[in-house]
């Protein structure tokens, strides 16, 4: 499995987790919001990674996005949901098949 693939699952499941309703927003705030700067940083990780698998780039660059913008109450929740059904297929769709 490709590096990108496999960083697409953990800031996918990043994502989701802090998607859940209050639980994810008790973790931005107690957390002094420093987890968004955390999936900023894997978020371009990401994105380097499938630039160098010439793979799919938009989920890690709406994830970027989603970490600037998260901040911002409802809006933060709608965007990781969303980043991270984005990524969750991206990581499926870019495995290798094998037949």
């Amino acid at each position: 499995m490709r590096g990108s693939t496999v960083m697409r699952w953990v800031t996918a499941i990043g994502e989701a987790f802090l998607a859940v309703p209050f639980i994810g927003g008790i973790v931005v705030l107690s957390t002094s919001y420093s987890i968004l700067g955390v999936m900023f940083i894997l978020h371009a990780v990401t994105l380097i990674l499938a630039i160098r698998d010439h793979s799919a780039k938009s989920g890690s660059i709406l994830g970027l996005a989603t970490s600037i913008f998260a901040w911002i109450p409802f809006v933060g929740w709608f965007l990781h949901l969303v980043t991270a059904v984005v990524l969750a297929v991206q990581a499926v769709i870019s495995r290798p098949k094998y037949y």
